[in-house]
Parts: structure tokens; C-alpha cells; sequence
């Protein structure tokens, strides 16, 4: 079954609204999560299909003109191409989260927005979706419960957990593509954790660790997708993991346990690991220390950051001046990544470049993988 944005270059002024579906079900802590909730919404159907067409977005939930612009940039070419899912790399409502899971913010920061592009968002959070006094501090973990609580108020809004697993086709043996999303901001946040749930080793920590390693060792997807809010390389002015913001010291703001995490249970377990934070567009190579597991940075969906003075990661193509977001197309022989922007002035649409990525990691090992620039 496929479900197609529709609506071509929706304004502020047209909105668009649309719900439906069936339920279906997600993995979450290794138990099965069905869609349909108490609450009365019927959520929009995951997919049940061997090829399909992923929008990626990042950094979004400003409200602002900016957010607005991509949205628009990104319905026009969702109706054009046909889109199956969306993916949210985090900070989905700025500054500092929701305050309940009931908060206009979610019309104002997601739903409106995004109207017309009718599909399930698989949702991930990040620092600004979880911070209390300071803004994009990600002190206040807990305030990420209000954005796991929306799932059952929303019919494209899809976060069952603060992590869990989606495959694609659900039910068969060999999906063409499973979908791992996780909670960075606890390992990385700007101040020092008080929650000791939420300290860089506690609880949380601990039992999302040990789920994501599991998780990925038992999947039998032909594709597999880590998606966080924190990547891992970053040629943006954040950097890379373990020296976020240039400070390679401390257990939090230098994010050296993400670091840890994603080379310790990600690399070489999964073809991709997808990132935002940083308000910048990269495609970046499969490098051999990672043994194949390819970062890719897309959190330019309202903002944009620049580069920093000293990149260190070899790079397929990178935007750092312009707004803009990718659209990923799977199937069992290929993934497809096409990456666009907009165009100034006008915010039009621009496809800007594709990367074809072909090799996968061999079944139940890590190993490297090849790509096609």
C-alpha cells in the first residue's frame, strides 16, 4: 500500500489535514506496540511494501518561516515522487519541548507545517525537545515523556517509545529495511544530568544500550537505519562525537559516551546511522574504521549553521549555506539517497545530488560496504 503526500507548494495560508489508516505495530523494548491507541486516533498505516521512499528531515520544529519553507519545498516533491514515511532527527519543538502533551505546539511546530505530507513520522528527540531553564540544555529528560505521550494524540506523529524499532515490510522474514530509533541527549547534553535515571550511565542508558545492541544483532532487514538526534561525524560547527563543541573532556557536553555507543553497537552492525544538530546537509563516506556504517547529517529543516574551520570527515557532498532536506529510496538492491535544497528567494525545490550506496554489510557481521557517489 502506498500513501502519497499530497497538496503541491502548500502555504501558511492553505493547510492541509489529513488522517487515517490502520493499526500496525512497532517494537519497543522488544514488545510488540500496536498503533491503533485508547485515545481514538487511527494512525496512518506503516507500510507494508518492499520498495519505498523515505523523506528525512531534521531541526525542524522552529514554527518559523524557515521550517515553513521546507515544508513547502518538501510536499511539492513528496507529491511528484510519492512518499511512504518521514523521519525526525529531533529538536522538534524549540526552544525547550512541550509542556504537556497537549500543547498547542504540536499544531503550531508539526501538524500545520507538515499538513498534506500524510504519512507516519518516525520521531526521534533531541536536546531542545528536552530542556528546562536553558534553552537546547537537554538537562530535563524527562520532559521527552510529553513527545512520547503525543503518539496517542496524532495520526502521523509516531513515537511509542524514547526508543524502538520499525521494519519494513512488518511481517516478513527478511524486511527490505528496519529503522532503529534512539535517545542521544541523556550522553550529551550541555549541562550535567540531576535525574539519575538519565545520568551517561544510568538506567536509561543502560537498557537502551543493551536493546539496541540485541535489537540489531536479531534483525534480518537487508537494510538497517540508526537514527538519533547526535551523529556520530560531523564536519558542522557541533563536530564529531567526543569532542562536541571542540571539548573532549567531561561525561556529557564532549559527547564521548554517544561516541562510544554508536562505535561500540552501531558501526559495522548498520548500513546507516542518520544525525541533525547540526543545521547542515551531508553525505558523508563509508569510512573504513566505521567498517561501513555510513553517517549521513540532514538538520537543515529551518535553520542552518555553517561549517567548522577544520573538518575532519571525507565527505560524498555537503551544504552549509541553505536550508533543505533528502529523500531516501529503498529497495532490496539499492538505497538511494537524493538530497535537496532550496533554492534563495524563491525556496523552490533544487536536487542538489544523489548518492547510490549498493554493498551492504555482510549478514551477522560487521565489514566494509562500497557506494556510488
Amino acid at each position: 500500500m502506498r500513501t502519497q503526500g499530497t497538496g503541491t507548494g502548500v502555504s501558511r495560508r492553505r493547510v492541509l489535514a489529513g488522517a487515517g489508516g490502520v493499526g500496525a505495530a512497532a517494537v519497543l523494548g522488544g514488545v510488540s506496540v500496536p498503533q491503533a491507541l485508547a485515545a481514538g486516533v487511527d494512525k496512518l498505516p506503516i507500510p507494508d511494501k518492499a520498495e519505498l521512499t523515505v523523506l528525512l528531515t531534521g531541526d525542524a520544529g522552529t514554527g518559523g518561516d524557515g521550517q515553513w519553507q521546507v515544508a513547502d519545498a518538501a510536499r511539492t516533491v513528496c507529491a511528484r515522487r510519492g512518499v511512504d514515511l518521514a523521519i525526525g532527527l529531533g529538536d522538534n519543538i524549540y526552544e525547550n519541548g512541550p509542556e504537556s502533551d497537549t500543547d498547542d505546539e504540536f499544531q503550531s511546530k508539526f501538524e500545520r507545517p507538515n499538513a498534506g505530507i500524510d504519512v507516519p513520522w518516525l520521531m526521534v528527540l533531541g536536546n531542545h525537545d528536552t530542556s528546562g531553564i536553558i534553552p537546547g540544555s537537554g538537562g530535563w529528560p524527562s520532559r521527552g515523556d510529553h513527545e512520547v505521550a503525543y503518539h496517542a494524540h496524532s495520526a502521523r506523529w509516531y513515537m511509542p517509545g524514547r526508543y524502538y524499532s520499525v521494519a519494513v515490510p512488518g511481517g516478513a522474514d527478511e524486511p527490505v529495511a528496519e529503522f532503529f530509533a534512539i535517545d542521544t541527549t541523556p550522553l550529551a547534553s550541555y549541562v550535567l544530568q540531576t535525574d539519575p535515571e538519565y545520568y551517561w550511565n544510568g538506567p536509561f542508558a543502560r537498557e537502551q544500550r543493551a536493546w539496541l545492541k540485541q535489537s540489531l544483532a536479531a534483525s534480518r532487514a537487508r537494510w538497517k537505519f540508526v537514527f538519533a538526534h547526535h551523529p556520530l561525524r560531523n564536519n558542522g560547527t557541533h563536530r564529531n562525537a567526543g569532542e562536541y563543541e571542540g571539548i573532549s573532556c567531561g561525561d556529557y557536553l564532549s559527547g564521548k559516551h554517544v561516541k562510544e555507543l554508536y562505535e561500540d553497537v552501531v558501526a559495522g552492525k548498520a548500513e546507516f546511522l542518520l544525525g541533525g544538530h547540526d543545521h547542515t546537509l551531508q553525505i558523508l563516506d563509508t569510512a573504513a574504521r566505521y567498517q561501513g556504517t555510513q553517517q549521513i547529517v540532514c538538520g537543515a529543516a529551518a535553520k542552518t549553521k555553517g561549517r567548522a574551520d577544520e573538518p575532519s570527515n571525507k565527505a560524498f557532498w555537503e551544504a552549509y549555506d541553505t536550508l533543505g532536506f533528502m529523500l531516501l529510496t529503498i529497495n532490496a538492491q539499492q538505497v538511494v539517497v537524493d538530497a535537496y535544497t532550496l533554492e534563495p528567494g524563491t525556496g523552490e525545490p533544487v536536487h542538489a545530488y544523489r548518492h547510490t550506496r549498493t554493498d551492504r554489510l555482510p549478514a551477522g557481521t560487521g565489514g566494509r560496504a562500497g557506494a556510488v557517489g
